[in-house]
């Protein structure tokens, strides 16, 4: 697709406005800035620094030379509500958390702080703007209180958890939904606001710690056996890029329609893609170009609980925002396993390859008549 069709995308919303994106520094804060560049958006990233060392998505798409990007930890509230005023942002995607699950174990206060004093941070300065904004606050499938059922989570379901990183998804989901019946659901409010949740994303340039996917790349570029805890167990694999469509056109229908202010959106994929840990290995092997079975190694479990199955029920994105997810298991395995190829050979441009991915799964969006996708 050429660059003019993707700008249409999401009915040009996007085009020429501030938008600021908090956690641009991660695995999909990037992606998300580098589709939003491709939108004709003015990004504005906010982030304590760099999570993964010593590969950046970030750094590799050379993004700090494509945005504004104000390197400060959302738990300072000062700073949120300085940049927020200075900004007047028309849109914000708020990213920055705490993402792994392990860490939380590690040091819960840091987990808590980030994500549910952070997120408060956040809300106290959309709540000091004094001009139009549409929030899309990110948190994770994780905020669901998983009782192991078979059946997909919707919206309406419990919130919470039994380890630090759930409970604090689901803290962060309690400060959304207050502030937004006590601030922005009044009829003067100018901010307009959504909850967002997906898991189990993957996709090129994820370098972060105890995730399958970069555990894997890194053992295989190093030519090392990669370490498994649980080949058997079951997650429903997307790539990133599905569900930061769904946060892009939730985005723009809220800009479009009111009705849908405090609303909150699970977005997650087909059940067919739900994979075991060998099933996902196995796929990405066979792109990179060896047999799995010589490529892992299985060590023992966790001593920390780790949460079973949890999928999500997303069909009330589909029916108010005709969203659906576009690729399947074998579309989602090849563009991640190509795109750490392109990075391990450096035959082509990284942030070049990583639109050329773009516009791909926007081409699979047109020809499978998603709306958002049509120029």
């Amino acid at each position: 697709m050429e660059n003019l069709e993707i700008e249409n995308q999401f009915n040009k919303v996007y085009k020429n406005k501030k938008v600021i994106v908090t956690g641009n520094t991660g695995f999909k804060g990037s992606w998300l800035c580098a589709w939003l560049l491709e939108l004709g958006a003015n990004v504005i990233g906010i982030s304590n620094g760099i999570p993964t060392k010593p590969f950046s998505l970030f750094e590799e798409l050379e993004l700090e030379k494509k945005i504004q990007y104000f390197e400060e930890d959302i738990r300072n509230a000062d700073a949120m509500k300085n940049i927020f005023n200075q900004v007047k942002p028309d849109f914000i995607f708020h990213l920055a958390a705490q993402p792994i699950v392990i860490t939380s174990y590690n040091d819960p206060y840091e987990t808590m702080t980030t994500n549910i004093i952070g997120t408060v941070n956040i809300l106290e300065a959309l709540r000091g703007l004094q001009n139009e904004c549409i929030a899309i606050m990110i948190t994770s499938d994780k905020c669901y209180d998983n009782v192991e059922w078979l059946w997909g989570y919707k919206e309406t379901d419990i919130l919470g958890g039994k380890d630090p990183y759930s409970a604090s998804k689901g803290g962060a989901e309690l400060m959304i939904k207050t502030y937004y019946h006590s601030y922005f659901s009044k009829s003067e409010s100018k901010i307009k606001i959504t909850s967002v949740r997906a898991g189990n994303v993957i996709g090129g340039g994820d370098w972060a710690e105890s995730r399958i996917v970069p555990d894997c790349i890194k053992a295989w570029i190093n030519k090392d056996v990669v370490e498994i805890r649980s080949p058997q167990s079951t997650r429903p694999w997307q790539h990133v890029l599905e569900p930061l469509s769904g946060y892009l056109l939730v985005g723009k229908c809220l800009f479009e329609n009111k009705k849908l202010n405090g609303e909150a959106f699970n977005f997650g994929p087909n059940s067919d893609q739900n994979k075991t840990v060998l099933e996902l290995i196995d796929a990405l092997a066979n792109v990179w170009g060896g047999k799995s079975e010589e490529l892992f190694k299985v060590i023992p479990p966790p001593s920390f609980h780790e949460a079973g199955l949890l999928k999500l029920n997303c069909d009330k994105a589909l029916q108010l925002l005709e969203w659906k997810p576009v690729l399947n298991f074998k579309e989602t395995t090849a563009l991640t396993t190509e795109w750490y190829m392109i990075f391990h050979a450096k035959s082509k441009k990284l942030h070049a390859y990583t639109v050329d991915q773009i516009k791909q799964y926007s081409l699979y969006a047109s020809e499978r008549e998603l709306i958002w996708a049509k120029a």
